[in-house]
């Protein structure tokens, strides 16, 4: 019996320790506040005009599953946006999306895309953006419903690193490593 409940107290406490690691340790544990310093991002400047995308999706098991390219356009009248985007993926398949952004004079934002569950939330501050949002995979791909938190990041050069993570129930089911960059119209 003590064999049993040492196995089951064992079990608890890395279960625990599992959830306090997610929550203070690594992707998870960034907060906005974190990026104070650095080269500042607005999403009116950052996602205005002709943008390159281009972009690797590591699949569960943290191999590459896709590669990607992307033309966008954003376009902005005071804080409400548009970006359109133009995906060409390594398979040949290709696919579209127009997000609707609003930016609160907070720095908050709003986003709405007619593949989301429901609209998007998230906070821009200092370097960085994050954005938390349901999204609804095309029927070609399972029509699985999917939490994903989006984090971008400014660098030096305009140039905008996005690092996505896709969840199901909790787990971690794919990641997206990508750069956005301006290009001449």
């Amino acid at each position: 019996m003590d064999t049993l409940l040492t196995l089951i107290l064992g079990g608890v406490l890395t279960g625990l320790a599992l959830i306090v690691a997610q929550r203070y340790v690594g992707f998870r544990s960034q907060a906005a506040a974190d990026y104070t310093d650095g080269p500042p991002i607005d999403i009116r400047t950052a996602l205005s005009g002709p943008i390159l995308c281009e972009g690797v999706i590591y699949g569960p098991t943290g191999k590459v599953s896709s590669r990607f390219v992307a033309d966008m356009h954003g376009r902005w009248d005071g804080n409400k946006g548009v970006l359109s985007e133009d995906f060409r993926y390594d398979s040949g398949s290709q696919q579209s999306r127009e997000w609707r952004l609003t930016l609160g004079n907070d720095g908050a934002i709003r986003a709405e895309a007619d593949d989301l569950v429901a609209p998007g939330t998230g906070q821009q501050t200092g370097s960085a953006l994050r954005l938390d949002y349901t999204i609804r995979l095309p029927e070609s791909a399972g029509g699985h419903a999917l939490d994903v938190t989006d984090w971008m990041y400014m660098v030096e050069n305009g140039t905008v690193v996005n690092r996505s993570q896709f969840r199901k129930y909790g787990i971690k089911v794919a990641e997206l490593v990508a750069t956005m960059r301006k290009v001449d119209a």
